[in-house]
């Protein structure tokens, strides 16, 4: 039985042989490919990110951080995992984006118009293209902005930094003012049943000692919800930063896109080997071409 030769058959020379033929051709297709890559990297508008740094704080009530002496948290303290959480959730939100966009007139920015049926959706891309939150390894966030301008860029991340207080006021507020609202019905409600078992005293004194338990009871009631609602006041009167900053965005010297280093030697590299192909190609096809005729 023959033995089949299934080991390499690859034949160096040959390689060596078709790099030879075609060194020239190789040669100019680089060269131009390089000079059209590198004229094509200055065409492209040079961008610069800036960078602002906050940490979210632990507490978000200043009535418990400082009024309530019970309470365990620390006004000073940094934010937890989950406050950081929170604090991502609430600088990427829809509130977020739409209050930027405004305050910056990013649709005229961008150069959308607005008459465009998709301007929304490329509003939405440049911004998420141009805006990025991330977590840092120490609990804190980072506002990072690109844009063609780099002053443009840390105004943006320092204002997403700025708004992020006025969106947790915001929030804050609504919530305490719902809660104010209840606590004073409910303390109006108490207030009226004190009158009546202080009348149902006067108008029963055999009863005296049992109306005065009740009535101790519901004052104490009282008392809590008058403070509870006084705190609760004072979270809707007073605003407080919900972040410590760490780093402001300042303009950047230096731009971060693009690297035309990096376009020219791509863009060279990527003609020279669609080169080598469609000359591996030709070759190919000479060969099989060829064949028939050898065989007469």
């Amino acid at each position: 039985m023959k033995e089949q030769d299934f080991g390499n058959n690859y034949d160096l020379t040959q390689t060596i042989s078709f790099f030879k033929r075609w060194k020239k051709v190789l040669i100019w297709v680089f060269v131009a490919a390089f000079a059209i890559s590198v004229a094509a990297s200055f065409l492209v508008k040079p961008r610069y990110t800036s960078t602002a740094i906050i940490f979210p704080t632990n507490s978000n009530r200043i009535s418990k951080a400082i009024m309530d002496y019970h309470y365990s948290l620390d006004f000073m303290d940094y934010g937890t995992e989950r406050d950081c959480e929170y604090a991502i959730q609430t600088l990427t939100s829809r509130s977020m984006q739409d209050a930027v966009c405004l305050h910056f007139g990013l649709m005229e920015h961008y150069d959308i118009r607005h008459d465009d049926p998709h301007k929304q959706y490329k509003l939405d891309d440049q911004y998420s293209n141009n805006v990025t939150i991330r977590r840092t390894d120490y609990l804190g966030v980072k506002i990072s902005v690109t844009d063609i301008n780099p002053e443009w860029a840390a105004n943006m991340a320092n204002y997403i930094a700025d708004y992020y207080d006025t969106l947790c006021h915001q929030l804050h507020h609504a919530r305490a003012t719902d809660a104010y609202t209840i606590m004073s019905r409910v303390c109006t409600e108490v207030e009226k049943e004190l009158i009546a078992l202080e009348d149902s005293t006067r108008l029963h004194p055999q009863n005296k000692d049992v109306y005065t338990l009740l009535i101790a009871d519901k004052s104490k009631k009282l008392a809590d919800l008058q403070t509870r609602a006084t705190q609760t006041k004072v979270d809707m009167s007073n605003t407080v930063s919900y972040k410590f900053w760490l780093d402001k965005a300042s303009p950047a010297d230096k731009k971060s896109y693009p690297n035309r280093l990096l376009i020219a030697l791509l863009g060279s590299f990527g003609a020279l080997f669609c080169c080598i192909f469609i000359l591996l190609l030709i070759e190919w096809r000479r060969k099989v071409t060829s064949t028939p005729t050898d065989n007469r």
